[in-house]
């Protein structure tokens, strides 16, 4: 840090205004144009407001403190803050907005917090809390510099999740145009299936000799075996015990996680439980790679939402409408293919993501370097 450059408390550069916030529950806010904030921004718009400047809010509770984490974020104009965001005023002859912003993102701030169940950063912590000073000019000098690299960062960001996200659309579209082949003749999915199962409703546990897959494990047609849970009942084993190439289907969810399927592979020795479905196919019949592909396709999910039950807490697909299904069925062989081509496209479509993906992670390994050269003096 350069000689110039002070060591201050938040408390000794800020008016902290929290006496002037005012907590309204949902069902009493009157719907309107003013923002109301709240730990993380702004969370609805109200008929009036408190605040008429700008200002700094910063969360109490129910905000995130980490390094990389918009702690702090900055208010304008007239709107409403609730009692999850401490509410400051700079002296600005001393310290810019800006500045306070970009220190609470670069910063890991957890060290503040006080509470095991929920954490809060109370007042007296966020008074105490250290911050570089340099003179007025040089904050401005550096904040101008991190405004335009977070800039182009941020724009660099957005074309690259845009990649990401036209890569998986690519796949998806060349799926369904797959599937909807006029050529293909339609079944329903109980004409190719013997029969569809639920699973166990037993009483899993955290150790055990076979894992018990749940909703949660069923990721992008395959299976995700973190977060297990275990079962050593012999009779359970036995009758729900998977197959390779067994196909799952998750019957009850929200309505976007309803219908997700996974094939297994014989990982690992596993049952499943009780929200999902085992569907037996007619192995002459289906392949069931291709059948893992259609009912991940948007084509299963549309029609998948035609039938769902839903409730007030979840979505649900039986295992007589899950039979109701309509499946194109070209021949075995041509599903074979099909699933040849499918999977080469996948892994083309898993390497640009995982291009896509390290490139974002290097953006904001990025930006946390440009933020250590400033908050060090090095800019």
């Amino acid at each position: 840090m350069k000689h110039n450059w002070q060591i201050k408390k938040l408390g000794e550069v800020c008016e902290v205004l929290d006496k002037r916030r005012k907590p309204i529950t949902k069902r009493h806010r009157a719907s309107g144009e003013y923002p109301y904030y709240g730990a993380t921004g702004i969370l609805d718009y109200v008929s009036g407001f408190i605040f008429d400047e700008k200002l700094v809010l910063i969360g109490e509770d129910g905000a995130k403190w980490g390094s990389g984490d918009w702690t702090a974020f900055i208010a304008e104009g007239e709107y409403w803050v609730n009692n999850h965001a401490h509410v400051i005023r700079p002296n600005r002859d001393l310290i810019l907005d800006t500045w306070i912003a970009y220190f609470f993102y670069f910063n890991d701030i957890t060290k503040y917090t006080s509470g095991l169940t929920v954490p809060k950063l109370n007042q007296e912590s966020l008074r105490n809390i250290e911050i570089p000073l340099p003179p007025l000019a040089e904050q401005k000098r550096i904040v101008k510099i991190l405004d335009e690299a977070f800039e182009k960062i941020e724009k660099a960001k957005a074309n690259t999740e845009k990649n990401l996200q036209n890569s998986r659309e690519l796949f998806e579209t060349c799926l369904d145009e797959i599937l909807c082949d006029p050529k293909f003749e339609i079944k329903q999915l109980g004409e190719v299936c013997r029969k569809v199962e639920y699973g166990t409703s037993a009483k899993s546990k955290q150790k055990g000799s076979v894992a018990v897959l749940r909703m949660g494990n069923l990721q992008k047609g395959h299976i995700n075996w973190d977060k297990l849970v275990y079962t050593d009942d012999a009779a359970e084993i036995k009758k729900y015990l998977l197959k390779y190439d067994d196909v799952l289907f998750n019957r009850t969810n929200s309505l976007e996680l309803v219908g997700k399927t996974a094939i297994y592979k014989g990982e690992y020795p596993a049952i499943f439980a009780g929200y999902l479905i085992r569907i037996h196919r007619d192995e002459e019949l289906l392949d069931a790679n291709y059948l893992n592909y259609f009912l991940n396709s948007s084509v299963a999910m549309c029609y998948g939402r035609t039938v769902v039950t839903s409730s007030v807490h979840q979505a649900n697909i039986n295992g007589e409408k899950l039979k109701s299904y309509p499946i194109p069925l070209p021949s075995l062989s041509e599903q074979k293919a099909i699933v040849k081509k499918l999977d080469a496209l996948a892994g083309e479509t898993k390497k640009l993501e995982e291009i896509y993906t390290k490139k974002l992670a290097s953006l904001e390994e990025l930006k946390k370097s440009i933020l250590q050269q400033a908050f060090a003096g090095e800019l």
